[in-house]
């Protein structure tokens, strides 16, 4: 058996029928990525069918499959856009999940995954401790995690990455405009330093409007004026 693997790529089919499911699969929503990682292969196969109809916004799970931490580490280097781990605490070693949680947060620099610990130890490490200690998002015990409480968490970390993740997004485009903007000042500073006029466009406001700006030289020594409109055509106008 292939210790670790997309699950879609498993399976066969009909070769007559390849070409509609294809076109399905194109049509369909990128699935959400689940990471599966424990030791025991009937754990891959019991929470695989457990949550093999699960649908969230839209979206199916698709899931990925270690079998030691080392391997999920593997995993999620290959695989950035996971969504959620659900990960054993005893494998390798007593503490295998632990170390990967830590790992992920500090030496991935994953902030976004949501991480669910399973133990098959009840009461294991006090669990108000692990809760408290690693940056994880639940814990439970195998024997309590019943299939509706594994779906109950499964949507919850989903929905918490998403909302993670369209706050990321936002900050990033924030960060990119506030950078094009710095980038278009000083395009304009230089410009009146030289004694030169600078014509060029930002964008501000939700949603986004272009504006075009125009800068000259002022008749006074240090100073300058500032003209600006709305653009009526964002596509046609020049970018400062």
């Amino acid at each position: 058996m292939d210790s670790q693997g997309d699950d879609t790529s498993e399976g066969w089919m009909i070769q007559d029928e390849v070409p509609a499911a294809e076109e399905a699969a194109a049509a369909a929503p990128a699935p959400w990525k689940v990471l599966i990682v424990d030791d025991d292969v009937d754990v891959h196969v019991v929470t695989k069918f457990s949550l093999s109809n699960a649908v969230f916004m839209g979206r199916r799970l698709s899931f990925l499959h270690a079998y030691s931490g080392h391997e999920a580490l593997q995993m999620l280097r290959q695989h950035d856009d996971v969504a959620l781990v659900l990960l054993d605490v005893i494998m390798e070693t007593t503490d295998a999940g632990l170390r990967v949680a830590t790992r992920i947060r500090d030496e991935l620099h994953n902030a976004l995954v949501r991480i669910v610990l399973r133990t098959g130890q009840p009461g294991q490490a006090l669990e108000h401790g692990i809760i408290l200690d690693y940056d994880i998002n639940d814990f439970w015990c195998k024997t309590d995690l019943t299939t509706r409480k594994l779906f109950t968490t499964v949507i919850a970390s989903l929905r918490g990455y998403h909302s993670l993740l369209e706050a990321q997004r936002r900050v990033d485009s924030a960060e990119a405009a506030l950078a094009t903007l710095h980038q278009s000042a000083n395009a304009a500073l230089q410009a009146l330093r030289d004694g030169n006029s600078w014509t060029g466009s930002v964008v501000a406001g939700t949603p986004p409007v272009r504006v075009v700006l125009t800068a000259r030289p002022g008749a006074a020594a240090d100073s300058f004026t500032l003209e600006g409109h709305l653009d009526p055509d964002p596509a046609a106008s020049p970018r400062g």
